[in-house]
């Protein structure tokens, strides 16, 4: 985008038009002004502009900060550079005037407790801006997103949706398309209603208009022919153009400009010949100066220049002066910059590759030296250093120890790196295979991991190959490959002189492998063992031991037991010793105290976890909490909001790629899809489990089997249900483990097995559960289940108007109401055809109220049978668009939100996470046909006025 002037864009709005100087662009400068005027509004928005360099990205970004400020915008500028894309989130740091050193970890947390930065770096960004969003309108630009590391692209991929109903417009610029990360977030964005532009080359009127601008004067023919050279390229025409100008070769007549020889000397056809040219009519010093300034990367600083160059700032200033005055660099805050990033290109291409080389390796050593972070200097060491290189290695190792809690993919790329530099022989080689092998872990590579894990064990020094080991084990039980973990992790505890703290954490994943393999019985004498010597045995150890008891108890049928197996490993867990693996424990709490409808003391556990996942950076469970309050508000009814929790688990667990407790949230949906009536998107969702399941993306607690029997018999008849739940449970004790895991599942069950036509297998269900509840008093759960099975197989109307009764869960209390209606209504001798439309009728209001539409259809069914119709209530009273379409919860987010609160405040008030917030919140912008907190204020406004005038 070449040009000599600015746009004008007084008075009352922005104006549509192309000015003199920015020509061939009036479209795209269109969109820039229809998203700051929505932005004005109070909508958000976002631009994704791609092309060639020099085709007029960073021009269009600067002309958009220019009109935005003039109109009372806050600016958020930033740009990624080559030789700073190892560092986490510099373009949006350096944008926001931000630092992660400035926030500091909160209180108790330390680099050692932290296993994975990310998400709470991206939430501390995410509150910031909504700190200065809460004030007015908001421009960001980012520029050059092609060198964008990592956690940027994440970050950005997190922070546009989540941020969209505020009135910030989001400029994202790009020169390469080669980035794969880059191109996911590019199409993520545009599907979420991102506007996408490329920019093209110039056509012939746009390079006629623009030659007129920058010469003074209409071009002629053979002008034109030579300014074909650049291609349409929009840079390169201003820098021809303005090179003819200044050297004379064009001349004004009668408003036309002509070229004063048809030979030309000197064309610069290229802008590197522009650049060389440039850089020939400068003196040796500023020449040196300009060729050290690039290898210090498109901005840099006098100081580090001065450094690298051996000089005294003060000497450098006439060659910087002189630099200047050429307009290859100017002055960019508190740094210089080369003018456009082809420039700076054309002046390292200049430099010999041995010399740019050794400039390089000087580079780093000289950033090395300030004591700062490694990671500036890495990405100097990265490409130009050579094998065996100590202090290139020392550096690079540094960087990825520094950057792996909060990148863990540009850490595995240093530490890949720094391998491919390391001899075979070289005895720090291992050490550096392990930094590896923890990167790729980190980052999900598991099989890459092992692979590497596999290799260094090869060349383990004496006594240093267990860690490596172990973590070999984990991945391979990550992977899905739990019975080579169980062989690498068990050839780990025969070693006697393995130390207390590894021998502890290899304990923890042979207890999980059991547990994975349902082989707990093979580990209880180990866990009872453990627990007898807890005096002298580590964190790990005893809280994988309690784990494994609890699943033990449970399919012995002591519920008291198990829970108090699980209390005591959260509470372990608690301390942190237990590193990234802390939460998991108090997670499988929550899911317990589910089991056993204990919903009051769940909720508190996960509110809990939730802060210590947002403090500490549990990233490995970041989704895990979303999984298990999905399943919560689907165990008491609340459909919406368990699939709101487990969509935003599954975007979490997508943007972050981690996948503990996944199945949890694709069981969740599955179910709601079918409590729904969309039979589709229920078996989508079985289909999905299967898949993560056969990877061992997560350890499949014992509640999906209930769930992907329910889609089974929906699917393929009570039959097809039935042997899904032989495979789960292949005897008693599994039935045992179950019943407690799913006290409905002993009802649904029993109705299932007798539709099989298999009585033997309803007697022993009901027996099972019956046996349960004797020896589990205090689990009344127990007893109601018990109870609602019992009637089902006897067809007793008493036992099973006492489980109605005694219900908490909205599901199993209608499901019981219409067992009793249809037993009252099948009975021999004369039906109670009145108690069976009034039980029926129990069971439809109570499917309805939680939009369970598949049950409410079929019960309606079992009413006309009686010629009773009752209507569709949940459909009728809800509209499909407006304020009454709106559940109970959309509307508390639509009114908290309204007052001004931000995700987190709001979710912090109705205890939801912001994801599950900005979920809701998305529902209410499209019932609702509006994009912006403003419109949402002023509706919540309006229908409090309305309802203030009806009440007087």
């Amino acid at each position: 985008m070449g040009g000599v002037a600015s746009p004008r864009v007084g008075g009352a709005g922005l104006k549509e038009l192309s000015w003199p100087g920015y020509r061939g662009r009036a479209g795209e400068w269109r969109l820039v002004t229809r998203l700051l005027r929505a932005a004005e509004a109070g909508r958000g928005g976002v631009l994704l502009i791609e092309g060639p360099s020099g085709m007029g990205k960073s021009r269009l970004l600067a002309e958009a900060i220019d009109a935005a400020a003039e109109h009372g915008f806050m600016i958020a500028r930033g740009r990624a550079d080559e030789l700073r894309r190892l560092d986490p989130l510099a373009p949006l740091m350096s944008a926001l005037g931000e630092s992660a050193r400035m926030w500091g970890l909160p209180a108790g947390v330390t680099p050692s407790n932290v296993s994975d930065l990310r998400m709470w770096l991206v939430d501390q960004l995410r509150t910031r801006l909504e700190e200065r969003l809460v004030r007015g309108a908001m421009l960001v630009t980012l520029d050059d997103l092609q060198w964008a590391d990592p956690l940027t692209l994440l970050a950005l991929r997190s922070l546009v949706p989540d941020l969209a109903s505020y009135p910030v417009v989001w400029m994202l610029a790009r020169t390469s398309d080669d980035n794969a990360d880059l191109n996911r977030l590019y199409d993520v964005l545009q599907q979420e209603g991102g506007s996408r532009v490329v920019l093209e080359p110039l056509g012939n009127d746009a390079i006629s208009e623009l030659a007129e601008d920058v010469l003074g004067g209409v071009p002629e023919t053979g002008l034109l022919a030579q300014a074909a050279v650049a291609g349409g390229n929009p840079f390169l025409l201003v820098e021809l153009l303005g090179g003819l100008r200044d050297e004379a070769a064009v001349e004004l007549a009668d408003g036309h400009a002509r070229l004063v020889s048809e030979r030309l000397p000197r064309l610069p056809r290229r802008v590197q010949v522009f650049a060389r040219s440039s850089l020939d009519r400068l003196s040796p010093q500023a020449r040196r100066l300009l060729q050290a300034a690039a290898v210090l990367g498109h901005s840099f600083s006098v100081d580090d220049l001065a450094e690298l160059l051996e000089e005294p700032a003060g000497q450098l200033l006439t060659a910087l002066e002189e630099a200047l005055a050429t307009q290859i660099v100017v002055s960019s805050d508190d740094k210089l910059a080369f003018r456009h990033h082809m420039l700076w290109q054309a002046v390292t291409d200049s430099l010999s590759p041995p010399v740019r080389r050794w400039l390089h390796l000087q580079a780093g050593e000289v950033l090395l030296k300030h004591g700062g972070s490694a990671v500036h200097a890495a990405a100097h060491f990265m490409v130009h250093a050579r094998p065996g290189d100590e202090r290139v290695l020392a550096g690079l190792d540094r960087a990825a120890r520094e950057v792996l809690p909060s990148s863990p993919r540009t850490a595995a790329d240093l530490a890949m790196r720094a391998l491919d530099l390391t001899d075979v022989s070289d005895p720090a080689r291992f050490d550096r295979t392990v930094t590896a092998v923890d990167a790729l872990t980190a980052t999900g590579q598991l099989s890459e991991s092992a692979e590497l894990a596999r290799a260094g064990l090869g060349h383990a020094p004496p006594g240093q190959a267990p860690h490596l080991r172990h973590q070999l084990a984990l991945n391979l039980l990550f992977n899905g490959r739990p019975e080579e973990a169980l062989v690498e992790v068990e050839s780990m505890l025969d070693q006697p002189d393995l130390s207390d703290d590894l021998r502890d954490a290899a304990q923890l994943t042979w207890f999980v492998v059991l547990i994975v393999r349902q082989d707990i019985w093979r580990g209880r004498e180990r866990a009872e063992a453990i627990l007898a010597a807890r005096d002298h045995r580590g964190a790990s150890a005893l809280a994988g031991a309690h784990v494994l008891l609890r699943n033990v108890a449970w399919a012995e049928g002591r519920v008291a037991d198990g829970l108090a197996h699980i209390r005591e490993a959260a509470r372990i867990a608690a301390g942190g010793s237990l590193g990234a693996h802390s939460v998991a424990p108090r997670l499988s709490l929550a899911i317990c105290l589910v089991n056993v409808r204990q919903f009051k003391e769940s909720e508190d556990v996960l509110q809990a976890v939730d802060e210590e996942i947002g403090a500490m950076g549990h990233t490995v469970q970041a989704a895990g909490a979303a999984f298990v309050r999905a399943y919560l508000r689907l165990v008491t009814g609340r459909l919406n909001d368990a699939a709101a929790e487990a969509k935003a688990g599954l975007e979490i667990a997508d943007e972050l790629g981690t996948h503990s407790f996944i199945l949890i949230g694709v069981i969740v949906l599955a179910v709601v899809s079918l409590l729904r009536g969309d039979l589709p998107a229920a078996v989508h969702y079985i289909e999905r489990y299967h898949v993560h399941a056969t990877q061992g993306m997560a350890f499949p607690p014992a509640w999906v089997a209930w769930g992907t029997a329910v889609v089974a018999e929906a699917q393929g008849g009570p039959k097809e249900a039935m042997r899904v739940l032989r495979a789960n449970c292949p005897d008693i004790r599994m039935w045992r483990w179950h019943l407690v895991v799913e006290s409905n599942l002993a009802a649904w069950a029993t109705r299932t097995a007798l539709a099989a036509g298999d009585r033997p297998q309803a007697r022993t269900i009901v027996s099972t559960i019956e046996r349960l509840a004797h020896d589990n008093p205090d689990f009344p759960m127990l007893t109601r289940a018990a109870a609602h099975a019992r009637g089902i197989l006897h067809k007793d109307a008493a036992a099973l108007g006492q489980a109605m009764a005694g219900f908490r869960d909205p599901w199993a209390r209608a499901s019981a109401a219409e067992d009793l209606g249809v037993l009252l209504a099948g009975t021999s001798g004369e039906p109670d055809h009145e108690a069976a439309i009034h039980g029926l009728d129990q069971a439809l209001e109570g499917y309805e109220q939680m939009g369970a539409l598949r049950d409410a259809a079929r019960v309606r069914a079992r009413l006309r049978r009686f010629g009773v119709r009752r209507r569709h209530w949940a459909q009728s009273s809800r509209p499909e668009a407006g304020w009454d379409s709106l559940t109970d919860t959309e509307r508390s987010v639509a009114t908290l939100v309204a007052q001004g609160l931000t995700n987190k405040q709001a979710g912090a008030q109705m205890f939801l996470s912001p994801h599950t917030v900005k979920y809701h919140l998305r529902q209410v912008f499209r019932k609702l046909d509006i994009g912006s907190r403003v419109e949402l204020a002023s509706i919540v406004a309006e229908r409090a006025s309305a309802d203030g005038d009806a009440r007087g």
